[in-house]
């Protein structure tokens, strides 16, 4: 049986899921063996959570619940990584600080 996980993440980031966010998440979804996937919507569409063509093209905003699902090895520990992510805005004000 293979590993699966779920979680659901609110984006508090100021631009949302855009550019460099985008990036950033899914450098980290490549970085683990499981399939991760990512919607705006719990019934989806979901899509490929390393496609950062894909990432960018759900169109998150601030404010959007984010769905994150994960199958295969490491999935509880993509999932959390993500999340983590999401929820540290990215580092974004960590890179802006490291940057000034």
């Amino acid at each position: 049986m293979s590993a699966s996980a779920e979680a659901t993440v609110l984006i508090t980031h100021k631009v949302g899921l855009h550019a460099r966010p985008s990036v950033k998440f899914t450098k980290l979804a490549k970085s683990f063996a499981a399939d991760v996937e990512v919607a705006v919507a719990a019934n989806g569409p979901w899509v490929d959570a390393k496609s950062i063509v894909k990432v960018m093209a759900a169109k998150a905003p601030k404010g959007t619940v984010l769905h994150i699902r994960a199958r295969g090895d490491g999935a509880q520990e993509a999932v959390g990584a993500l999340v983590d992510l999401v929820q540290r805005d990215f580092d974004e004000d960590r890179d802006h600080a490291r940057s000034a």
